[in-house]
């Protein structure tokens, strides 16, 4: 696989992850904000990945600084809530994705 692969991945995967927990959230917990922010994040972050696939220049960083501002928000929501789940599960995946997005930006 391409290296420069792995960043259009990584926004992809991530992507649905927040998309999937965002409804879960919504499914479990009755709450509105993990459906209206998961959706949106997770939707923004498809479409960069697929505008990253298509040549887009600026995708990989539009995704990168949604994947950085969801990382700050559930270490926020770690820090506060103690419980790994979905927290610590969703800042340990948003870290490996901005990994990723980044390593392509040096590609």
């Amino acid at each position: 696989m391409k290296r420069a692969m792995i960043g259009i991945i990584a926004a992809i995967a991530y992507g649905i992850l927040a998309l999937v927990g965002g409804i879960i959230g919504y499914a479990q917990a009755k709450s509105k904000m993990s459906l209206i922010s998961g959706v949106i994040s997770g939707v923004l972050l498809i479409l960069c990945g697929v505008a990253q696939f298509r040549g887009v220049v600026w995708a990989g960083t539009l995704a990168a600084v949604i994947t950085a501002v969801l990382i700050v928000v559930f270490v926020m929501r770690l820090t506060k809530t103690r419980k790994f789940m979905p927290a610590g599960l969703m800042a340990i995946a948003g870290g490996v994705a901005l990994a990723a997005l980044v390593a392509d930006a040096f590609v």
